[in-house]
């Protein structure tokens, strides 16, 4: 992982604008409100049983923490934010603002900041996904605040 480029490309969709529609910019998947740009991408297609995969996300959510210090120099600790519940309440049909509901889909937890004059949330988290699709490195910027 390049943290340079990740960090370059973090600061990037944190001055971005935000679309008025759903679509794929140069960067990220975007959205009224949103960006969530892969920060780094496994391989395609896991075999066996599991104990690569296992120790990739393992690589996945380091890589995650040593972000998470970086921007931690910048803006203080994180909010550690879990998504399972939002993910529960999303299946029993409550209406979850993007990007929310959509990262409860495969991202189990986040690493959480309120950027520093700035109505912009930013968040890192790993897309687990499933088992036959590749493991991300989310890079999240939103205005939504968290359910």
């Amino acid at each position: 992982m390049d943290i340079a480029k990740c960090l370059a490309l973090i600061d990037l969709l944190c001055a971005e604008e935000f679309p008025t529609a759903h679509g794929r910019t140069e960067h990220a998947e975007s959205g009224p409100g949103y960006h969530i740009a892969a920060l780094q991408t496994s391989g395609g297609f896991w075999e066996g049983d599991g104990t690569e995969r296992e120790e990739a996300a393992a690589q996945y959510e380091a890589d995650r923490d040593g972000l998470t210090e970086l921007l931690t120099g910048r803006w203080g600790p994180p909010q550690r934010f879990s998504l399972r519940s939002v993910l529960v309440r999303t299946m029993a049909g409550e209406d979850i603002e993007e990007p929310w509901a959509e990262l409860s889909e495969h991202v189990p937890d986040v690493h959480l900041w309120q950027a520093p004059a700035s109505d912009r949330w930013v968040a890192l988290g790993v897309s687990h996904g499933y088992r036959e699709l590749p493991l991300q490195l989310l890079g999240v910027v939103t205005d939504t605040d968290p359910p």
